[in-house]
């Protein structure tokens, strides 16, 4: 029998490695995170369990939850028209290249096509939050309507994802309405919580209620047959004007998330690949790839200079909707529990999806990341000047 606490004590100190190769240099530790899961599970034999399994699970709730509470309803509304703009072709056209690609080059059958489309249409809520903590351009305008955009991109996955394949009944017709009424009282409750009980810091009343809703909620969407990391995002959303007038609360909560949680998570996702299967399916994970960021680019590029985003900032908003993790894998994970995919294209669409979290991350923290000023570009107000041409890689000269 495997000792806990040794097993624990590993994957803390991959946590911590990962923590100190983030800082030497300048990367976001999800991506490191995920590079060593990867090393660990090939070379040393890393397992999940069923503890490390909801670690992992809990750590995509709640930084789904925090991706959405930094969206606060005046900012939504000021990029409502570049998120939406952006969201939507970042979606689609990667939904229809990865689908037309795996069904018409590579043969696969008609719903496993679907599902590569549904796949690699997503952009990683979990990863671009992480990046955006990482460098604070959470705070930043751009930051904030990338955040909105992500959002978009996910719930047209969502969508489509339950248009084709989800089973409607009446348990799915009670869920909705039951999630309707929570995201309704929600932010009045929680005003309440912490108003009566907020002085007594050293308990944490305020945190526990939420972690209480996350928890009820995600019980009741897998009841249901669907995702505990859905409600959690619409949460966010209603919890984000609470938030606004208490940033401790966001605070407390993110260090949870980032010290505890998410490296699980973020170590997890990099065991799915396997380098065997990687070798074996170089071509079509390459194609597939290729694929996801062409869609990306040929979307999001244009749109965002019809809208008047400088080239840099276009550029890094265009790499960091290009990445993708947890919807992408949770939308793989469906089709292969559902028998829509076999084995190897599980790993194969997994791979491409943890390829897409790294690849366009790292590209846009080493070329294109924007300082705090550029980043309070809002399209309609004085743009930001641009950078000389010599730190632009031929990517951005479009």
């Amino acid at each position: 029998m495997h000792n806990l606490w040794f097993t624990a004590a590993a994957w803390m100190a991959v946590a911590l490695v990962a923590s100190l190769i983030s800082i030497r240099l300048g990367v976001s530790v999800a991506l490191v995170e995920i590079v060593l899961g990867v090393l660990a599970g090939n070379f040393l034999h890393f397992q999940t369990g069923e503890w490390i399994n909801f670690l992992a699970s809990f750590g995509a709730i709640l930084l789904t939850f925090l991706a959405g509470a930094e969206i606060d309803p005046v900012s939504l509304k000021t990029h409502w028209k570049a998120a939406s703009a952006i969201g939507i072709v970042a979606f689609l056209l990667p939904f229809l290249g990865a689908w037309f690609v795996a069904y018409w080059v590579f043969h696969w059958a008609w719903h496993a096509a679907q599902i590569a489309g549904i796949a690699l249409s997503t952009t990683s809520v979990a990863v671009v939050y992480a990046v955006m903590v990482d460098t604070g351009l959470n705070a930043t305008e751009v930051g904030k309507m990338i955040l909105a955009a992500c959002f978009i991109n996910d719930l047209g996955t969502v969508l489509v994802l339950g248009f084709l394949f989800a089973s409607f009944t009446w348990w799915t017709l009670a869920f909705g309405v039951l999630l309707a009424l929570v995201l309704v009282f929600l932010p009045r409750v929680t005003r309440a919580v912490i108003r009566r009980l907020g002085a007594t810091r050293v308990s944490e009343p305020e945190v526990k209620f939420l972690f209480l809703v996350l928890f009820f909620l995600g019980g009741a969407a897998a009841s249901v047959k669907s995702e505990a990391v859905l409600p959690a995002y619409l949460v966010g959303l209603v919890i984000a004007g609470v938030f606004l007038n208490d940033r401790v609360l966001m605070h407390r909560m993110r260090s949870i998330a980032f010290g505890l949680l998410t490296p699980f998570y973020f170590i997890k996702a990099g065991l799915l690949v396997s380098l065997p299967a990687v070798a074996a399916g170089a071509l079509v994970i390459v194609a597939l790839l290729a694929t996801k960021m062409a869609a990306k680019v040929a979307g999001i590029w244009p749109t965002g200079r019809l809208l008047g985003y400088p080239k840099r900032l276009n550029a890094y908003t265009m790499l960091l909707m290009s990445t993708g993790l947890t919807f992408g894998t949770i939308s793989a994970l469906f089709g292969f529990e559902n028998h829509l995919i076999t084995q190897t294209q599980y790993t194969v669409l997994v791979t491409v999806v943890i390829l897409s979290a790294v690849v366009p991350t790292l590209i846009a923290q080493q070329f294109f990341e924007p300082d705090r000023a550029e980043a309070q570009f809002v399209p309609g107000r004085l743009a930001p000047p641009e950078r000389g041409p010599e730190t632009l890689p031929e990517i951005a000269t479009g």
